[in-house]
């Protein structure tokens, strides 16, 4: 255990808000060269060093025509940990938006997140998603 660390929050805030304008360069700004990120919810391992992460975060969220932060969230940290619970918004061209809420846990060191795992629901995001953007996501990015 550790205390508190406000410049890992204020990285995370950063983070995310270059996340929800996909802002691609930087978002991968803000990762360690071994960064791992991960959907726990799918079947693969996910994206290593900032590179792949971008291409998997492009994958699903560049043809979105609308990606937003739902007001109201929560952030938390103890030592170089910080735990996000947050909503996002996100619509499709085709009109189906959904509502996903998440649980993003992400380690930091020396001011770059070297692991980011996000939590959430696999249902909900397929059971809004069409069927288009489903079929690009299953070609997936490497």
């Amino acid at each position: 255990m550790g205390s508190d660390h406000p410049a890992n929050h204020a990285i995370v805030e950063s983070f995310w808000a270059d996340l929800f304008r996909r802002d691609w360069d930087a978002i991968a700004s803000h990762f360690a060269d071994g960064a791992h990120y991960r959907d726990v919810p799918a079947p693969e391992e996910g994206a290593f060093g900032p590179a792949e992460v971008v291409a998997r975060l492009r994958l699903g969220l560049e043809p979105l025509a609308g990606y937003e932060h739902v007001p109201g969230w929560t952030l938390i940290g103890e030592g170089d940990t910080v735990v996000t619970e947050h909503v996002e918004r996100w619509t499709w061209t085709s009109g189906e938006t959904v509502n996903l809420p998440f649980v993003s846990v992400m380690d930091l060191s020396g001011g770059r997140i070297t692991r980011w795992w996000d939590y959430w629901d696999l249902s909900t995001l397929m059971n809004a998603a069409p069927a288009e953007w489903v079929e690009h996501i299953m070609v997936g990015y490497k």
